[in-house]
């Protein structure tokens, strides 16, 4: 009888125990999951401003290279072919080499693209440049740089821009 008395008193609170134990596990795990999600929320509205700024610049970088923009911002009188191709050069180069940093913002599609745009740009003015004599107008090389860009279907620096569009999109949605 002894036995018995003891199990009708270790049984119900073990019960009892066991309970409480489910049920401050279950809360426990429940206010981890409501912090790790006040997390998650904090970061994104950290991260969203930032990463938009970076899509921002990303845009105005490719929207600077363009060549009418960057004929307009860095051909000057008097120039030659010469000096226009070295200006070009240096200034595709600094303006995607300023916005590095930007790809950690971005996917690694849409760098792939925003790098790509920026080899096409240089191949450009380089085979544009090999046609035209060194010592002549910086004319000559602008207007050839431009028919040839004016006459692609669509410019790596086009689809660039397109897949940053899209991206913010879906980023946003």
């Amino acid at each position: 009888m002894e036995t018995m008395d003891i199990l009708k008193i270790v049984l119900p609170a073990l019960l009892v125990l066991l309970t409480a134990y489910l049920l401050i596990d279950k809360l426990l795990r429940s206010e981890e999951k409501r912090r790790n999600f006040e997390l998650k929320k904090d970061k994104v509205n950290t991260l969203t401003p930032i990463r938009l700024r970076a899509y921002e610049r990303l845009i105005l970088v490719l929207e600077r290279t363009t060549p009418s923009t960057l004929i307009i911002n860095v051909a000057k009188p008097h120039m030659t072919n010469l000096e226009l191709h070295t200006e070009l050069l240096t200034n595709i180069r600094q303006e995607f080499s300023h916005n590095l940093s930007q790809q950690i913002y971005v996917s690694d599609e849409i760098w792939n693209y925003i790098r790509g745009a920026q080899e096409s740009l240089l191949r450009l003015v380089n085979s544009c440049a090999a046609q035209c004599n060194p010592a002549n107008s910086a004319t000559e090389l602008a207007e050839n740089i431009i028919q040839v860009y004016g006459n692609s279907e669509q410019t790596p620096t086009e689809q660039a821009i397109n897949r940053l569009k899209d991206e913010v999109r879906i980023y946003l949605a």
